[in-house]
Parts: structure tokens; sequence; C-alpha cells
């Protein structure tokens, strides 16, 4: 045991962690949850509970749930984006480049003017997700459809006037990965963030290979709770072979807490980890910015309360939902539908991973109360 985990150990909180963790997937409040914590240097993790499949009974702690993969859906936005951040700092792209310059076919009235910057913020005016989206997924329709969807789309508000969240506008940006690599989005990030990363677990969409062998990795991934009221089909729901190789660019990566730990300890390293670097640490500060507040057209509280850096959420402090309420101002993170939350503490130096398997939208309550706890030991041994 190393010190860190030795010193998380000893902290009085510390068990009322692992007590709720235990009880709440005991009680199936949570049917899996994997958690790792640390700081830039140390770490500790990851700790598993609950079962994998939805059938099997309630569990509290289970070994292993300690390598269990988890959809993390759309804590693939910030990677996604800094996917994007790694164009931009060779040269390839600006934030102001329009997307038409990159996707002809996305230039018409009223969208001509989006860039960049626009879809990373969620200010395009693009929607969340398609009016025909449910028909699409049915269908088991290839991501070049959801493209050309958003291409025709209309938008819910004039460009640069508000920010309002846009599942959509990611899957222009990975469009636009693959049109200035030639990549595709998933291919890409496999080789210039996982791979270096050595985040081995990770894909946006499920490889091939994965349903392949005696021991196929694919079992490995933790099914999610569907809610009843959602009435997603079992052909094209989370725990469907289409949406899980589809490698949807808002929601699509599978990934480990372990794996994702390393993500975020780059982030926290200002782009770098164990000596290899991907990002510039320019990248890095800008990418976690408030980015609204030199878009005077949107409303000062939206700016001031509701800040987006380029992919990431920053800490919205008067909202306890999935970051919870101890983190300082200038943290930032990720949630997901599935129930996953990621965050970054800059001032403590602090983070956490939390991947569950229940959907929490909107307020992320089991997720806000175990990140106020587990804030509230990290802040001590900071």
């Amino acid at each position: 045991m190393s010190d860190f985990a030795a010193a998380l150990a000893d902290h009085p909180l510390w068990n009322r962690v692992t007590d709720l963790c235990q009880e709440w997937t005991l009680e199936d409040r949570l049917p899996a949850l994997s958690l790792m914590v640390g700081t830039l240097d140390d770490f500790a993790g990851p700790f598993g509970f609950g079962r994998r499949n939805l059938n099997d009974a309630p569990v509290a702690d289970s070994p292993e749930t300690d390598e269990t993969l988890f959809l993390i859906a759309s804590i693939t936005k910030p990677i996604l984006a800094m996917g994007i951040l790694q164009l931009i700092e060779r040269g390839e792209l600006l934030l102001g480049t329009k997307v038409s310059d990159v996707i002809p076919e996305f230039g018409r009235a009223g969208t001509y003017g989006i860039t960049i910057r626009h879809l990373l913020t969620h200010t395009s005016g693009l929607p969340d997700m398609l009016p025909n989206n449910r028909e699409l997924r049915e269908n088991h329709s290839p991501l070049s459809e959801f493209v050309a969807g958003t291409c025709q789309v209309e938008l819910a508000f004039q460009t640069g006037r508000d920010a309002s969240y846009s599942s959509m506008g990611f899957v222009l940006l990975g469009e636009v990965i693959q049109r200035i690599t030639g990549l595709p989005a998933a291919t890409y990030l496999q080789q210039n963030l996982f791979e270096p990363l050595q985040m081995n677990e990770t894909a946006l969409g499920a490889p091939e290979e994965w349903y392949q062998g005696d021991s196929p990795q694919i079992e490995r991934v933790a099914e999610s709770r569907i809610p009843a009221e959602w009435d997603l089909g079992e052909d094209w729901n989370w725990n469907s072979r289409y949406w899980r190789t589809l490698g949807a660019p808002w929601g699509g990566v599978i990934s480990s807490s372990s794996d994702l730990s390393r993500f975020t300890r780059m982030m926290l390293g200002e782009g770098e980890l164990d000596g290899t670097r991907v990002l510039s640490r320019q990248s890095v500060k800008s990418a976690i910015s408030n980015q609204l507040d030199p878009l005077k057209e949107i409303p000062e509280q939206t700016r001031r309360c509701k800040s987006w850096g380029l992919g990431w959420r920053r800490h919205w402090a008067a909202h306890s939902a999935n970051f919870g309420d101890l983190l300082s101002p200038s943290s930032y993170g990720h949630w997901g539908a599935t129930g996953t939350v990621l965050w970054v503490d800059p001032e403590t130096q602090i983070w956490a991973v939390i991947l569950t398997t229940e959907p929490q939208e909107p307020k992320g309550t089991l997720l806000a109360r175990l990140s106020n706890l587990v804030a509230a030991v990290l802040g001590d041994l900071s």
C-alpha cells in the first residue's frame, strides 16, 4: 500500500465513502460503481463495488468490478475536444475556423458563421439531439447519417447569443477530425491520446476484436440501467451492440476508472503524464478557462455562473449536480448520462473519477454526495 493510500485509509471520512458505496450497490441504487481518486503525484484505486450484469443479485463490493469497463457517455466530449486542441496547436485549425470551411455541406443560411469555438463551448445554437434521433437509432444508422442530419437541422437560437448543451456539435467535431486527418475520430484518438497515455482499455466505440475469443473483452463492460420511462429499444439502447460499437463522438467512449485516471492526471499535469506530453500547457490552460466570458452577446449571468471551457464544464458553484459543493471555482470536469463524473480541482490539485451504471440526470445527486465526501478527504491530504 502506498503512503497516499495508507493516509486515505486512515482518514476518518474515508470509511464513510466506502460504506456509502457498499450501501448504494447493495440496495441496488447503483448496480456497479468504480472509483479512483488522487492528487497530481499520488492516487488510490480502483475501488470496485456492485456487479456488471443487471440480472445478477445486488452485491456490495466485488473484486471483479475493479477491472470493469463502463460506457462513460458524455465524458467522451472533453476527450474528443482535446483531440481538436491537438489539431489547433499543430496549426491545422483555429478556434475561429468556420465549420463550413471543413465540412462544406454544413454551410447554409443561419449556420455559415458557426465556428469550432462555438461547437466546443455549446454556443452554436445546434440542438442537443436531432428531431429524428430515435428513428436513426432504431434503424442502426451510421455516424454519417447523424452528420448529415446535423448539417440540415434548424438552430435553437442565434449562434453566439446563448449557451445550451449540444451533443450534435460534437458529432460535427468528430467529422472535423476525420476531414482534416483522414482518420475516423476513433482511430485518431486511439493513436494520439489513448496509446501515448497507455489507456490500453479505452476506445471510442468497441472494436470488433472486443467481441472475439473465449473471454471477449466486451463481457467486462458493465450493463447500464435503462430507465423504463426512457423507452429505449433493446437493440439500440446503451447495452446494445449497435450503440457500443457506434463510437458516438458525443458519448461513445468505453473506458475504466484506471484509464480515465491517466487522462485526468494528464490534464492536471498540464498536458503531460509520466514524461509523455500529448498537449501543450497553453492548450490545457485554454481548455479549462472560461471561454464564454469574451462572448459579450451571451447573457452576463450565463457567462459568469454557467461557464464552459473548450469541451470542459467549469464548476458551477451554485449547482450541486454531479460535482458537489466543495470544489474550488477553478474546478472543471464533465458528467455522463449513464451515471458517470470526472472532476479536477487545480487549486487543491485533487481529482476524482466516479463511474456507475445508474443514470442520474438531471441532478446527479448520488454522484454529488460522493464527490463531496471525496473532496473533503482529498482536501485534507493535498
